[in-house]
């Protein structure tokens, strides 16, 4: 015979339970109709590399945004923090460079730009500097756009050098002697003859390969022949603009203090310095392009100099910026020897950006990305 089980009734809960497992209305939230108002979408305007190869920015186009970043700068206009690094110590020869700064005025831009420096990168058929400029409103913090850093950071670096030897060089210099084939390189020569159009130009670097190939390319185009030198002394020795941008793995005094002529103009920008110690001793004025980012930090042409106390508040003539918007003279006179050392400011990148910026959405290149 089959037997069957019976069910318990279901116990209904007593009244009195029944409100010990009911939910708690919630309390009212004066603030949830304007949690539920949405914002507009929110875009970011993105220039990746090829973009800003096809903007074919001219070099007057290039001079003239990073020299209006200078001159807010040097007006007062901008705020600007030190460069901080990062170290990634994963058994790499590089670090990365991080900067930050912001417009007031004559653009609403705040920017971080956050570059490599990875010396060895060449043996990858790589660039030594890559990175990418984040540009950011500064009333609302809302990102505006993404622009590739690499192009960027060569440009601006070649301009911050002419924009130097504009206002400190001896108007009638016609012989350049540059030590450094880096991507900034190109640039410097590039923007600096189109400044002096140079009868001769000079330049070297630490591997033959490196060099020929960085002298076939300007003779080519800048249609004028380019001196390749085998060393350092026969590149800049006598030169009226003399620039370093060499790439050392550790600071060693390549660059000679006597082979700098009286009345030249000298530029140097290695991570690593280059340079002796006497260098500063010859020079009538000691230019900076900040000196709230030049005076500390581990990196830097001029490191030793500022430790040993022979670059500070008191030897600087002025930053760049004071002489662009003609706070503070630049070259008075023909036989002044004159020192630039510039780290590469935020200011620029973000002002340089800014312009890639206008002239893409012109030329209708780019992407528009939602971000929220």
């Amino acid at each position: 015979m089959r037997l069957l089980r019976m069910r318990r009734p279901r116990e209904r809960p007593e009244q009195g339970r029944e409100a010990v497992y009911a939910r708690p209305s919630p309390a009212p939230d004066p603030l949830a109709e304007v949690r539920r108002v949405s914002h507009p979408p929110l875009y970011i305007d993105f220039l990746n590399a090829l973009d800003v190869e096809a903007l074919k920015l001219t070099d007057a186009e290039i001079i003239a945004a990073v020299e209006a970043g200078l001159a807010a700068q040097g007006r007062g206009q901008t705020e600007i923090e030190p460069r901080v690094h990062l170290m990634p110590k994963a058994g790499a020869n590089g670090h990365f460079n991080v900067l930050r700064g912001a417009f007031r005025a004559p653009i609403a831009r705040a920017g971080v730009k956050v570059i490599g420096d990875f010396v060895d990168n060449y043996k990858q058929g790589l660039p030594s500097e890559m990175g990418l400029l984040l540009l950011m409103d500064p009333l609302t913090g809302v990102p505006t756009a993404i622009v590739d850093g690499s192009h960027l950071t060569d440009m601006r670096t070649g301009a911050i050098t002419a924009i130097g030897a504009k206002h400190l060089a001896r108007k009638g210099s016609k012989v350049l002697g540059h030590v450094g084939a880096r991507g900034t390189a190109y640039w410097n020569v590039r923007l600096l003859d189109s400044i002096f159009d140079f009868d001769e130009i000079r330049v070297h670097s630490r591997r033959p390969e490196s060099r020929d190939a960085f002298g076939a390319r300007l003779s080519a185009d800048l249609g004028k022949r380019v001196i390749v030198t085998e060393d350092w002394q026969s590149c800049v020795e006598g030169a009226d603009i003399v620039v370093e941008a060499s790439r050392l793995n550790a600071p060693e005094p390549m660059l000679k203090t006597d082979w700098i002529k009286p009345g030249a103009f000298v530029v140097p920008y290695g991570t690593m310095s280059a340079v002796e110690l006497s260098l500063t001793d010859i020079m009538d004025k000691l230019v900076v392009d900040d000196w709230g980012q030049c005076k500390g930090g581990p990196f830097g042409s001029l490191r030793a100099h500022v430790e040993a106390g022979k670059l500070s508040e008191q030897t600087l003539h002025a930053e760049m910026g004071q002489i662009v918007a003609g706070l503070k003279p630049g070259r008075e006179r023909e036989d002044e020897t004159i020192l630039f050392w510039h780290r590469g400011l935020s200011l620029s990148d973000i002002a340089l950006g800014h312009f890639m910026l206008e002239k893409a959405r012109t030329m209708g290149l780019g992407q528009r990305l939602r971000y929220a």
